[in-house]
């Protein structure tokens, strides 16, 4: 693990796997990153439901990053921390026969990008693995809406969409300050400075983006020339200091951040971002909102729609579902086809998804349809992060990863940086 500074990089050691030794390497600078990562990875080998063993083996010399580097203590690098070096931490890392598994965002920067497509190349190269850590492709709902959006009778054909009515639209909230693996979360300073951490259009964008090709596109290799971004805008989350003393317990503002004050001494965080772009022909738009704080017995939310000729799918977590995502089918109206024939197709299609998820069920909803998805597939955003890094797992162990993986990735990070261009 090199320089965990964000708490992604502990939540891949929630849990043991089989093929990985329990003696991890740390190399990072001293510091309240690395002591919160440390504690984080004690209160998993400490809690009393199913204990993890790692044995952690910490260097923190000024030179961690060389010693890392030449030390070779394993074959796989995690990183998950302070966005303004991780590109170059992912190049040299790769250009050192390491396999790395990053956190998104790879790159933050269309200068970063250049670094990165170099790093994809290298790789190449070397024979090595370089991934980003895609959660949301875990997550029930959205793995529901994927399927059915595979079946025609259900959903017909992928609508297009306009620039002003996009047919995929993906829209997440979230908040500054919450709570993860039960406690409070502290937030590192360096997370409000969007020059470290990345503006919306190119950190949790790159969920989102991701989703609209893995959905929209399932199995179809993209290049960048399949992207068009449309617009795009970048606007402020307003922090004021008592609030930052509350999720990162410093009572003073940093240097770096005293910049983007604004004459009332609140800080005005670049954090929202969205952009409306064409991926083979088809308008998307995606949305990121940080607000500080949610509503209390609320967190981060997500909305997605997608429109297809027969009916869409749309994921709903407002408080009409308790703040839990829900998916809904909704027939299209005035498009000639009678809602009895599509609940036909959609009982054919759950009896289908069945033979891999079983116990999902449907039932008559205002709108059309409401999916009902067993509660045993929601494991929540934590445990997402042990599935993507047993997937990555299987594919260094068995040379299978989809050819598709590589390309996908460096178009989503080409129409990140074509929107954050736009933006200005």
């Amino acid at each position: 693990t090199l320089d965990p500074g964000h708490f992604h990089a502990a939540l891949v050691q929630k849990r043991m796997y089989p093929d990985v030794s329990p003696t991890v390497h740390v190399y990072a600078p001293e510091g309240n990153d690395l002591k919160m990562h440390m504690d984080r990875i004690n209160s998993f080998n400490t809690r009393a439901d199913n204990p993890t063993k790692w044995e952690s083996k910490v260097y923190t010399g000024p030179d961690f990053f060389e010693k890392m580097l030449s030390g070779k203590a394993g074959n796989v690098v995690v990183l998950a921390g302070n966005n303004a070096r991780k590109t170059e931490y992912i190049l040299k890392s790769v250009q050192a026969g390491y396999n790395v598994l990053a956190d998104k965002p790879m790159a933050i920067t269309p200068k970063d990008f250049e670094l990165l497509k170099q790093a994809f190349e290298t790789a190449k190269q070397k024979g090595v693995m370089l991934y980003d850590i895609m959660t949301e492709r875990f997550e029930i709902t959205t793995i529901m809406q994927r399927e059915l959006s595979r079946f025609p009778k259900v959903y017909g054909t992928q609508e297009k969409g306009t620039p002003d009515d996009p047919a995929v639209t993906k829209e997440s909230v979230h908040h500054f300050c919450k709570r993860v693996a039960g406690k409070p979360l502290q937030r590192p300073p360096w997370y409000y400075d969007t020059a470290q951490q990345g503006e919306a259009i190119v950190d949790v964008n790159t969920h989102l983006t991701d989703l609209v090709q893995w959905e929209t596109f399932p199995g179809v290799t993209l290049s960048p020339d399949d992207v068009n971004v449309v617009t795009a805008r970048v606007w402020p989350t307003p922090i004021t200091l008592e609030q930052f003393k509350m999720s990162t317990s410093l009572g003073e503002w940093p240097e770096y951040l005293k910049k983007s004050l604004d004459a009332n001494q609140v800080l005005q965080c670049r954090a929202n971002g969205e952009f409306t772009y064409s991926l083979k022909g088809v308008y998307v738009k995606v949305s990121v909102l940080w607000n500080f704080q949610p509503p209390e017995g609320t967190g981060d939310t997500h909305f997605s729609l997608m429109r297809g000729t027969r009916s869409s799918l749309i994921i709903q977590q407002g408080e009409a579902e308790g703040y839990k995502p829900v998916l809904y089918v909704e027939p299209r109206r005035g498009t000639g086809v009678k809602p009895e024939d599509i609940e036909a197709a959609l009982k054919e299609a759950v009896a289908e998804i069945n033979k891999t998820y079983p116990g999902i069920t449907f039932e008559k909803h205002e709108t059309g349809w409401r999916i009902n998805i067993p509660a045993s597939y929601a494991v929540g955003h934590e445990a997402h992060f042990g599935q993507v890094t047993e997937a990555y797992l299987g594919f260094l162990k068995n040379h299978n990863m989809p050819a598709w993986e590589v390309p996908n990735m460096l178009t989503k990070y080409h129409t990140l940086m074509e929107a954050y261009k736009k933006s200005r």
